[in-house]
């Protein structure tokens, strides 16, 4: 995999949730606190810093996992993932790691971006938006192999056997895994539908038949102008898609990640040193994190 200096862009959660499920909880602090959530972010921060040597990065956060016009356009939006009260259902031994995490990056110096109203994903679609050179984002999601874009060049370094082992997706990649065009992964998934996000899709529609729909008519918008039309469908194709029309008028805004999103002003500047020793030191001895922040540092 070859480096290309530039943006890299962290999908904070996607990271802390592998790291968390990744490493034994019996990686404590001095105190008893689980710490592996921690150790393991600050781990794969080194490791991608040493191999791809990022000029800029940014830890892109989620400041409303669940946002307002999302769930207006589809109530189902992430509704299993809901606990009492509304919040997030996070386990237990890991929110309390989350503004550890956050405290680290910020005595790093690594630019830590959420905005209230969008999610993570909205803020990497929106900075590589604005990019002007290269972008990696690095994430376990696949909702966000929507911003490949070769001609850019942007790809996602994909996590999911690991960070030890990233799967370079691009264009060709997409085409490969899905049979569709290496752009059209939205509007792909938009109508498969993603039960892991409460995005039920078209009633009959799997991974095959949206593939195929995809390609022949190169997008969603043309597509639905084919069911209006005379486009070359089946009867049964058609049906379908007529009747799920009230949900592939909405699902596009919850499936297509933002591109322009009202991002605070920020140096994305990847650190040569510590922001704050002392904070950083404090966090060390706290949570007993010598080891993992000696090596990022060194990386840095």
């Amino acid at each position: 995999m070859v480096a290309m200096p530039g943006l890299m862009l962290l999908d904070t959660p996607s990271l802390y949730y592998r790291a968390f499920y990744g490493i034994p909880e019996s990686m404590t602090s001095p105190g008893g606190m689980p710490v592996n959530a921690v150790r393991g972010v600050i781990g794969m921060i080194a490791m991608l810093v040493r191999r791809y040597s990022p000029h800029e990065l940014v830890a892109c956060m989620d400041a409303d996992w669940r946002p307002a016009f999302r769930v207006a356009a589809i109530p189902t939006y992430k509704t299993h993932r809901v606990a009492e009260g509304g919040a997030e259902e996070t386990p237990d031994t890991l929110a309390p790691q989350v503004p550890v995490i956050e405290q680290v990056l910020d005595a790093v110096g690594i630019t830590r971006i959420g905005v209230p109203g969008y999610e993570a994903d909205d803020v990497m679609g929106t900075l590589t938006a604005r990019a002007s050179g290269q972008v990696d984002v690095v994430t376990g999601d696949r909702d966000l192999f929507q911003l490949v874009d070769d001609s850019r060049p942007v790809r996602v370094l994909y996590t999911a056997r690991g960070v030890k082992n990233l799967q370079l997706v691009d264009e060709a990649a997409v085409a490969e895994k899905y049979g569709i065009p290496g752009r059209s992964y939205a509007d792909f998934a938009t109508l498969r539908g993603d039960p892991s996000d409460g995005l039920p899709g078209v009633p009959g529609v799997g991974d095959k038949t949206a593939a195929a729909l995809i390609t022949r008519f190169g997008s969603l918008e043309a597509l639905l102008r084919a069911v209006d039309g005379d486009g070359d469908l089946t009867s049964g194709q058609r049906a379908r898609l007529s009747a799920a029309r009230d949900y592939l008028r909405v699902a596009p805004e919850v499936v297509r990640v933002a591109r322009d999103a009202p991002l605070p002003e920020a140096d994305l500047t990847l650190p040569a040193k510590p922001r704050d020793p002392a904070a950083l030191a404090a966090l060390s001895e706290c949570y007993g994190l010598g080891g993992p922040l000696e090596r990022l540092t060194s990386t840095l």
